[in-house]
């Protein structure tokens, strides 16, 4: 039987460089991912953290860090005490020049069977990289509603 994961893939035309940057950057995450920022110097075994509105939401470790083509982090949930208790996961996001364009795919794995976490991210994951795509190709975020993060379960 086979884990329960996360899969996204998605053609973006941009270039593998400024969708690095745009993963990376505090500067363009607060954009497309809800005001969120991401925080680490991005080299394996360092700390990584999401804040949003000045609180830590998520947190973990690089655990891959191979540029334009390769991140990983560790992803520890710690705003909503009903995703707490769930194992730490991991994020890959994998850049590749494809045509004019470049495939991202996204992978987030390591969920329990029958936990909670992975119904969040279901919804949250597509939310977040639809306003990347359009940030990268248009200039502009899509005015997605933040409550598309808490798809999935019930967030207090």
């Amino acid at each position: 039987m086979s884990k329960p994961e996360f899969v996204y893939v998605t053609y973006i035309e941009t270039t593998p460089e400024k969708l690095w940057e745009a993963l990376t950057s505090s500067e363009f995450t607060r954009q497309y991912w809800f005001g969120a920022e991401v925080r680490s110097d991005w080299k394996a075994g360092s700390p990584f953290a999401l804040t949003l509105d000045g609180e830590i939401t998520d947190s973990g470790e690089i655990l891959e860090a191979d540029p334009p083509r390769r991140l990983s982090y560790s992803f520890k949930h710690q705003k909503f005490e009903e995703l707490r208790g769930e194992p730490i996961s991991r994020v890959i996001f994998t850049i590749e020049p494809f045509g004019a364009l470049v495939r991202l795919t996204v992978l987030h794995d390591g969920f329990v069977e029958g936990g909670k976490y992975l119904g969040a991210v279901s919804n949250g994951w597509p939310a977040i990289l639809s306003g990347l795509k359009s940030l990268l190709e248009s200039g502009k975020v899509l005015a997605i509603p933040r409550t598309a993060l808490n798809k999935g379960f019930d967030a207090k």
